[in-house]
């Protein structure tokens, strides 16, 4: 099927100009279909000539079951003119002209388009688009494309009972019809519908409209939260109006969480989209969270960035991502957020630094992305996004984590209130239109006397991750820092310069912290007093690079870290140890025993979740060679119990739940984990929620020590959605050859799993304990992975290519064909970048256990 190229896109652009969008969705037709009716009213640019009418040709898209009729300014047009999703309109006049498509769409079951999703807890049936990119298409006719912004008027017809959400505002004017207002000018990619029997809380916050929506099985969870989130829309609604001189430009502001959706959340205007795990049914840490309202913001954030002003083209992606991610975090730190979060949460531990969170795990995203050979500038050359299967590749960690990472170190370099004086120009210039990188760098430009354009160039156009080394030479009275870049960006640093503290042998103090350009121009300068104890490029995390240390600096921070004083500043020691391992510098089990000597002292709780993930995912889990793996288990495992016995007292509640579940995920005897599931509690606390059973279930079916009865009979406990994905889960993860036949057939197969079973069945599937067992599926999975992303699409070429891959098998053969696969097989783009990362990172792991091996 065709895919939208940049240049058909400014063709169509300076052809077509599109003014009103009626649409009208019937979802009372059955479980499969849908009907779709559109009016496409529009434009065709151009002067009057002196002959015969200049006439031009076009196309509308469009992905329709069945396609019932056509009609151009009231003449029909023959169905079979549909070539694929490309319905083609030639002869075209100046003027104006009306397009009228009559067609029965698909639901979806993968989380694009339509999607449909019954509840099995109480069998209620749910709606929701996602539209984004080219996926419009599979709900209504539509020029697909961000620039050819247009008013929509939504008329859903549902069955009794349900609720419809959209755009605007939403009256039901009876028979179970539901009449949206008219949106402003914006993109098809942001329509947006939810329809069926939600659970809502409405309120209003100066004068708007705001609702929180979710599926009714979810009610008693989300009143529970409704507050708390409430809190934080209304503190980052009037953060932003104190930011943005244009006043938020929709007329309602509804977030509704939705079963079984593909990313996060989405930005659509006045109606966000969220993935329905945020409506929290068991346990979970202050951290998690402060990733709720964090993504509260980001999205709010794209209300002005994004759907007020949007991109033209798809190669500018990160102008809506980065963005959003930068202003996310940032108006988190903020001090209303804290306070609203911890408004319903008195009592407990105060929540992480935002920017802490961001560094050691959103950062470390972008980090790993962008040392990959698929990596890419955060603002591509437009040449290098040909068309939207290319732009849907770029959704990745250099254009939210990376890009947000440069925004940060510009606004360190150019000052937040210049940045914001170029963000309220870059929108009062474009608000209902779109804009380009140059639009926004010109904006800047214009409110500060910096070379932006310049930064642009070394920052945007840019790939890879520069490494900033640290050398000090020093004597008895001064020292001098010397900062190496290997690399080509300007950074902006601070650096933090830490001594003993003469009162604690292991504790360590701020003398100072400074801020430098790197590279400096001209010699450093000697600093009185004796050679520190510990030196920091990039205290405070504001540039983006890999850290190297001083000798004397790294011996501090293996012995000391956990007693740095400031939580960013520990971040970037943590992500320094993170980069060395993964390069080969450091052994990984000296990364383990470094995080078994200070977790259990360390007050963040970002950090512990971070560290510990990353130790038993990539160090214990790939990089450490098979002989080892028990050994490391068995620190992990001392490691949780010490953070268990640290929490005995009642206190930090969101540290005893991280270690309890580290606790269960690298267990080695099943004793301890089946007592928990007995007694329906760990000792001393928590009791297991829903959540924990099914992770000490998944882990007991890895060691045998459960079996489909077990599984079963928890699945009766727990009939939920989260319950169904908890037993594919399990059922996968039994080392039994039958266990395992089915579960290949399940994903590769057959196409019956939605989007979030074949995501839970592939996450049971491969265990690095079960390696034998599932050697036989390795070859097998580059031909079948192939074949069902070719059949089911995107989606599902993203869950194959992320989640059914051979994460465990760390072997040179599993590489070659891998390699050879790319080479031969020709997988879909989604599926081919996803494939590339994994081989890329297999390839690292390799060279990492031949070093630990060395």
């Amino acid at each position: 099927m065709p895919v939208l190229t940049r240049d058909e896109a400014q063709t169509r652009a300076r052809l077509i100009d599109v003014q009103r969008y009626t649409v009208e969705l019937d979802l009372t037709r059955g479980a499969e279909t849908f009907d779709s009716r559109t009016v496409i009213r529009f434009t065709v640019l151009g002067e009057p000539t002196d002959g015969p009418a200049a006439t031009a040709d076009t196309f509308v898209e469009l992905k329709p079951a069945e396609l019932r009729s056509v009609t151009l300014d009231g003449l029909p047009l023959d169905p079979e003119g549909l070539v694929e999703n490309r319905l083609a309109l030639t002869g075209l006049t100046a003027g104006e002209h009306e397009l009228r498509v009559d067609a029965a769409m698909r639901y979806s079951h993968t989380g694009e388009g339509m999607h449909r999703f019954t509840d099995p807890t109480d069998g209620e049936t749910y709606t929701y688009t996602q539209l984004f990119m080219e996926d419009v298409q599979r709900v209504f006719a539509a020029f697909d494309q961000p620039d050819l912004k247009s008013v929509f008027e939504l008329t859903v017809t549902a069955p009794e009972g349900w609720t419809v959400l959209a755009n605007g505002v939403t009256e039901h004017i009876g028979g179970g019809t539901w009449r949206a207002a008219a949106t402003p000018l914006i993109s098809t990619y942001l329509v947006a519908v939810a329809a069926g029997p939600w659970h809502s809380v409405r309120t209003e916050h100066r004068g708007l409209p705001f609702g929180i929506h979710c599926r009714r099985s979810l009610a008693p969870f989300l009143d529970a939260d409704a507050d708390e989130i409430l809190d934080v829309t209304r503190a980052c609604y009037d953060r932003y109006h104190e930011k943005f001189d244009e006043p938020y430009p929709f007329d309602s502001y509804d977030q509704a969480f939705v079963p079984e959706f593909n990313a996060g959340a989405m930005e659509n205007p006045g109606l966000v989209t969220f993935r329905d795990e945020f409506i929290y049914r068991s346990a979970v840490t202050d951290t998690e969270r402060q990733t709720r309202a964090m993504v509260i913001a980001h999205e709010m954030a794209h209300m002005w960035f994004g759907d007020l002003v949007t991109l033209r083209w798809w190669d500018d992606i990160w102008l809506n991502e980065s963005f959003a991610e930068y202003m996310g975090f940032q108006t988190t730190a903020e001090a209303t957020l804290p306070q609203a979060l911890n408004s319903v949460r008195a009592g407990e531990t105060p929540s992480t630094d935002p920017w802490t969170d961001f560094g050691i795990a959103r950062k470390a995203w972008g980090y790993d992305a962008d040392q990959r050979p698929s990596t890419h500038p955060v603002a591509p050359d437009p040449d290098a996004v040909p068309d939207t299967a290319s732009a849907m590749l770029n959704f990745d960690g250099i254009s939210y984590a990376k890009g947000a990472s440069a925004l940060r170190q510009l606004v360190a370099w150019l000052g937040e209130k210049d940045f914001l004086a170029g963000i309220n120009t870059h929108i009062a210039r474009h608000k209902f239109a779109n804009a380009t990188l140059a639009d926004f760098i010109e904006s800047l430009a214009q409110a500060t006397d910096r070379d932006v354009h310049g930064w642009a160039d070394t920052w945007l156009r840019t790939t890879g991750v520069d490494t900033l080394t640290s050398t000090v030479t020093h004597d008895a009275r001064e020292w001098t820092l010397d900062v190496e870049r290997d690399g080509s960006r300007p950074h902006r640093v601070a650096v933090g310069v830490y001594d003993r503290d003469l009162t604690d042998p292991q504790g360590l103090v701020l003398r100072e912290r400074h801020e430098r350009d790197v590279p400096r121009s001209g010699a450093s300068a000697p600093r009185d007093g004796g050679r520190p104890a510990l030196i920091v490029p990039n205290d405070q995390d504001l540039t983006y690079a890999k850290i190297r240390l001083d000798e004397v600096s790294m011996e501090t921070a293996l012995r000391s870290l956990s007693r740095v004083p400031d939580a960013l500043t520990r971040a970037v020691l943590w992500n320094s140890l993170r980069d060395m391992v993964r390069d080969g510098e450091l052994d990984g089990m000296t990364y383990l025993e470094t995080a078994r000597a200070h977790l259990p002292d360390e007050t963040d709780l970002a950090l512990v979740q971070g560290v510990l993930a990353f130790a038993t995912t990539h160090v214990a889990g790939r990089f450490l060679p098979p002989e080892l793996r028990a050994v490391a288990l068995a620190t992990l495992t001392e490691l949780c119990r010490d953070l268990i016995r640290r929490t005995e007292d009642g206190s930090h509640a969101g540290l005893r739940l991280t270690a309890v579940r580290g606790f269960i995920d690298v267990a080695t005897r099943p004793d301890p984990l089946q007592e928990w599931l007995t007694e329906g509690t760990v000792p001393g606390g928590p009791e297991l929620d829903p959540e924990l059973r099914w992770r000490v279930l998944t882990r007991l079916a890895v060691l045998g020590a459960a079996g489909e009865s077990a599984i079963a009979a928890e699945l009766e406990r727990d009939p939920s959605a989260t319950g169904q994905e908890g037993a594919a889960r399990c059922r996968a993860a039994l080392p039994d050859p039958e266990a395992k036949r089915r579960a290949w057939e399940a994903m590769f197969a057959s196409d019956d799993l939605s989007n979030y079973l074949l995501t839970a069945t592939a996450q049971g599937f491969w265990q690095p304990e079960q390696a034998d067992l599932v050697r036989e599926y390795v070859p097998r999975y580059y031909q079948d992975a192939v074949a069902v992303a070719a059949r089911r699409g995107p989606a599902i070429a993203d869950v194959a290519g992320r989640w059914a891959f051979p994460v465990s098998a760390v072997d040179a053969e599993t590489l070659r064909l891998g390699e050879e696969c790319l080479r031969d097989a020709d997988p879909i783009p989604a599926l081919r970048r996803k494939l590339a990362d994994q081989l890329d990172d297999l390839a690292r792991a390799l060279r990492v256990r031949e070093a630990t091996r060395a």
